[in-house]
């Protein structure tokens, strides 16, 4: 079950980078800053939960608990690939990647680390994997 959660995470991570390219190429150039890195936000968790959705019976977290630390096991890998990447790769501060957590100043991004987290539990229990 690790692998395929870790597997999983990849995929999801895949799928973060291309809304990513999406976001800075077509939305945001159309929409502006705030609208467009809500619209991309919204459009990530949409596809997290979708993927999530589409694979949970492959994943097969036997009970709530399993689900619950796959879900957190996938936070883990996104903040560290996030903040990690996000700061010794392209260079930016920890402000900079801060400010994304910040709704204060109109940013939403909080909601991917929210159903990253959630998300194994929520689609295990709508597909009825447990009770």
């Amino acid at each position: 079950m690790w692998w395929k959660a870790v597997v999983i995470w990849f995929l999801l991570m895949v799928l973060a980078i291309l809304n990513g390219t999406l976001r800075v190429e077509w939305i945001i150039p159309r929409t502006g800053l705030t609208v467009g890195l809500a619209i991309s936000t919204l459009m990530l968790c949409a596809l997290i939960l979708l993927t999530t959705w589409t694979t949970i019976r492959w994943l097969g977290p036997p009970d709530e608990g399993k689900a619950i630390t796959i879900g957190s096991l996938w936070l883990v890998m996104t903040l560290g690939f996030e903040f990690g990447a996000g700061h010794f790769l392209f260079k930016k501060t920890w402000s900079e990647l801060l400010l994304d957590y910040d709704p204060s100043q109109g940013r939403i991004w909080v909601l991917v680390p929210v159903i990253t987290f959630l998300a194994p539990w929520l689609m295990a229990k709508a597909r009825g994997l447990f009770a």
